[in-house]
């Protein structure tokens, strides 16, 4: 099947890290290689689907924990696999644990503090852009974790673009011009952009930053889009898992 991989995060070699594409076991619209269980897909093939992703992985479903992303600002500290609520960030310090980004357009966002051994995985839409849940990860990784900036390696991964990304203009409204685009009276927000701004905001390093050049919207044969195809969208998952030294 296809993985997504990050260029960055491939350097470190206790660091596992892939995100799963539409493309696996030669899945039929219209969820495609889904590897959700919200999105009417059949239970045993969604179970199947993961299981598949994680063994090319290299890693078992008993080693990843999920959250139930609800677009917020609620960040979890995870110290086990399994389900842990409602949240759409996860931070952990515990080896040979994998965290999950569920997405079909969102931003999924990933790091990891290379000097202290922490990872981190964050689900962005236009609501925790707004929020700036990636800013407030990061926040807590320097405050709570005594992460330093120039120890951390942050990948964006797939996410829809600003051109096929139409909003309201009540969701315009929320974010500064620099990030909205008007055409025709409609209006398009760069998601990628608001995050990638909170995270060059940490002084990280340019060249420690990785931004996926996939537009989910138009990657029609390799991404999930839940814009694109409604509630007929599968989702990817993105997982970052860190092996002990």
């Amino acid at each position: 099947m296809e993985i997504i991989k990050s260029e960055l995060l491939s350097k470190y070699e206790n660091i596992i890290f892939g995100i799963s594409t539409k493309i696996g076991l030669e899945r039929a619209k219209p969820f495609y290689f889904n590897l959700s269980y919200n999105v009417g897909d059949k239970l045993d093939q969604v179970n199947e689907n993961r299981n598949y992703f994680y063994s090319l992985l290299g890693i078992r479903s008993s080693q990843v924990a999920h959250q139930k992303q609800i677009h917020s600002e609620i960040i979890s500290i995870i110290d086990q696999p399994g389900l842990h609520g409602e949240s759409d960030a996860m931070i952990t310090i515990e080896n040979n644990l994998g965290l999950a980004i569920s997405t079909a357009d969102c931003a999924s966002i990933f790091i990891y503090d290379y000097a202290q051994k922490i990872i981190a995985a964050v689900h962005s839409g236009w609501r925790g852009s707004q929020k700036q849940i990636v800013r407030k990860t990061l926040n807590k990784l320097v405050f709570d974790f005594n992460s330093k900036p120039e120890n951390l390696l942050v990948y964006i991964g797939p996410s829809i673009t600003q051109k096929n990304y139409e909003v309201g203009i009540e969701v315009a409204e929320l974010f500064s011009d620099k990030y909205i685009l008007e055409l025709e009276n409609k209006f398009f927000l760069d998601v990628i952009l608001v995050n990638l701004d909170l995270i060059k905001a940490f002084d990280i390093p340019d060249k420690q930053i990785e931004v996926s050049q996939l537009c989910t919207f138009e990657e029609n044969k390799l991404l999930h889009s839940y814009r694109r195809d409604g509630q007929k969208s599968g989702r990817a998952l993105g997982i970052i898992y860190m092996k002990k030294n």
